[in-house]
């Protein structure tokens, strides 16, 4: 496991909060990672895998408007699931991923495999949000994400006062 989560989901355990995801992408990747961390059950409420658009609108309740306008794999469809998580499993983050890991999505010259959005919220209110660009194959660009994933929840862990 990598130490960045085993180090956020310490931090986790250490502040009392709780954690569930909106997997697109990852399809689960990150849920099962986080879930390696020893006692995950203290943070880690749950996931869903929403790879397919019609999941992302009709269990997140992503607006058919946002997925026309912009795609399934862009920063306002995360934000989206990210808020419809919300709704669905009770914690105080939530993360939402999307991305194109592989051919066949709805890649440009100016989103290629590779370019994945995150979105998370704390409480409600934005905790952060990043557009990046992996490199590799499907499965080192997954890797790549849940680390990205954990560099983002550390850098936001210390702005986050003790309670």
């Amino acid at each position: 496991m990598k130490n960045e989560i085993l180090h956020c989901g310490k931090i986790l355990i250490e502040k009392k909060l709780t954690l569930a995801f909106a997997e697109s992408a990852t399809a689960g990747y990150l849920t099962a990672q986080f879930s390696l961390v020893p006692h995950a059950g203290e943070f880690l409420k749950g996931g869903l895998a929403c790879y397919d658009a019609e999941l992302k609108k009709s269990l997140l309740n992503v607006p058919q408007g946002l997925i026309d306008a912009f795609t399934p794999e862009s920063m306002e469809v995360t934000i989206a699931m990210c808020r419809g998580l919300t709704q669905l499993i009770p914690a105080d983050i939530h993360i939402a991923v999307t991305g194109l890991t592989c051919p066949g999505g709805s890649e440009t010259n100016d989103k290629p495999v590779g370019t994945i959005f995150i979105s998370a919220l704390l409480r409600g209110e934005k905790l952060f949000y990043g557009h990046f660009c992996f490199q590799g194959s499907e499965e080192e660009i997954i890797s790549q994400t849940a680390s990205q994933t954990a560099h983002l929840l550390l850098n936001e862990f210390q702005k986050i006062k003790d309670e």
